[in-house]
């Protein structure tokens, strides 16, 4: 994957409305169902990959595992392996990712507010025949 740089403080590159901003990039990367789930996860508490896949049901070794890989290539997880046999990895939030957590846990507050919602929306379109 090739990362854009942010340089000289461009203001473009905050733009999420430019498709080659850096912003975007992010925002890509972090507003994804399993990064999400992550990050939600961390917040409790620093997990080993092991407890990080019990907790992110269905999640796939994989996908945990790219996740993973990008929240810490943002600075967003600090991975750290400690020196047993077999190494143990525990993986944290950083102070962006836990202010980025603020942000995941108002969206599962909002769903979980307006769930009845939008299971009713979904009846309706479903009862006229929509997909």
């Amino acid at each position: 994957m090739v990362t854009k740089q942010f340089k000289d403080g461009s203001v473009d590159e905050a733009d999420l409305r430019r498709a080659d901003s850096l912003a975007r990039e992010i925002f890509s990367d972090v507003a994804n169902k399993w990064a999400l789930l992550i990050i939600e996860m961390l917040g409790e508490r620093t997990l080993r990959f092991s407890e990080l896949r019990n907790v992110v049901e269905g999640v796939s070794h994989k996908m945990l595992t790219q996740n993973l890989r990008m929240l810490e290539r943002n600075g967003l997880v600090d991975r750290k392996v400690h020196p047993t046999v077999p190494p143990r990895v525990e993986y944290t939030l950083t102070e962006p990712g836990r202010a980025l957590r603020a942000t995941v846990d108002a969206m599962c507050d909002w769903t979980h507010r307006y769930l009845g919602h939008i299971e009713t929306a979904r009846q309706r379109s479903r009862a006229v025949g929509d997909p």
